[in-house]
């Protein structure tokens, strides 16, 4: 018989079967019936398409103008070297963002993924294979690599190279191999008609099923968070006092003021972050994933913002934020 409820039942069993470095099942329940294609649905979708990664977006060959090319002494022509390319799974050391590697290579050889390894980037993917060269032959070529989500085809990322002797390519940065899931029914209280969900994420090694899960829970939330908002209107006295207000004014008080270094300041430009309570305003995920922000400028915009008397990610009043944010679009409106 079913019961009558004024709430649903919470989930409260959570597991991790851990099937191999690069591969784990993730289980939840009991969840209501439909509560759990629900949230595995949705949760499949942010693990695919925005878990970050890294991809070689652009690479320069000498004696080779475009991937029809060929290199003397190569096996392979420059088309198919490209396809084994996208094979070879790249890792940045040092918290990295990008960065342009250059390797040499004589013949006879066979080159894997591995002899890219260097102390810049680490290859998770050593035994792919990327090309053969006889006796005598050279391969000299130099290697675009970035941090990114999803796919981005090689008509944008020749906009991020913007030098001719490269060629562009398309750019598969997520780390994620594959998401899955199914539910399949389990007892409560002798009741069956409740639902577990099992969920099979496997990685290519740049990070582990775990982590990956972690992340995408972290971008449901984030794009969840805006709902949380309460819907209010505010008496027109209440908004002058407001921006009256001295926290409101160093809030928009323009970034030029926090005496950053350029490049740290370039970064916030480019991504059109003009006013210090933007930053505020931004969880230190969003900080973090600004374009070409590496760790040292993170932590100087950190320390800049608290010498100023505010937090990345500070709670601000709900009248402060509104204020605030109306003046950031006035600004960008510029």
């Amino acid at each position: 018989m079913k019961k009558i409820k004024t709430t649903p039942l919470a989930p409260q069993e959570f597991e991790v079967e851990q099937i191999s470095d690069n591969e784990a099942n993730i289980m939840a329940y009991p969840f209501e019936v439909g509560y759990a294609i629900s949230l595995a649905h949705p949760l499949r979708r942010f693990l695919l398409s925005s878990s970050v990664g890294y991809a070689p977006i652009a690479i320069k060959i000498e004696g080779a103008k475009h991937e029809f090319d060929s290199v003397r002494g190569m096996l392979e022509d420059i088309s198919d070297f490209i396809l084994n390319l996208k094979e070879i799974r790249f890792k940045l050391n040092n918290d990295a963002t990008e960065a342009e590697i250059n390797y040499s290579f004589a013949g006879p050889c066979t080159i894997k993924g591995g002899d890219l390894s260097n102390d810049e980037v680490e290859v998770v993917t050593p035994d792919a294979p990327l090309a053969t060269l006889n006796e005598d032959s050279t391969l000299n070529f130099t290697l675009k690599i970035a941090q990114g989500i999803g796919y981005v085809a090689s008509e944008d990322t020749a906009v991020e190279v913007d030098d001719d002797e490269y060629i562009a390519l398309d750019a598969y940065f997520t780390p994620v191999r594959s998401a899955t899931y199914k539910i399949d029914n389990v007892l409560v209280e002798d009741n069956p008609n409740f639902e577990r969900v099992i969920m099979n994420i496997r990685t290519d090694g740049q990070i582990s099923p775990i982590d990956a899960f972690r992340n995408s829970l972290e971008v449901m939330y984030a794009q969840l968070a805006v709902f949380n908002s309460e819907i209010s209107i505010k008496a027109p006295a209440t908004i002058e006092r407001v921006e009256e207000s001295p926290d409101l004014k160093k809030l928009t008080t323009n970034i030029d003021s926090l005496g950053l270094s350029a490049r740290s300041f370039n970064c916030l430009d480019r991504s059109n972050i003009k006013l210090i309570g933007e930053i505020v305003l931004m969880s230190t995920n969003d900080l973090k994933n600004v374009k070409n922000l590496g760790k040292k400028s993170y932590d100087e915009i950190v320390e800049k913002v608290q010498e100023f008397g505010f937090e990345v990610g500070a709670d601000l009043a709900d009248d402060v934020v509104t204020a605030l944010k109306k003046k950031i679009e006035a600004v960008q409106a510029q």
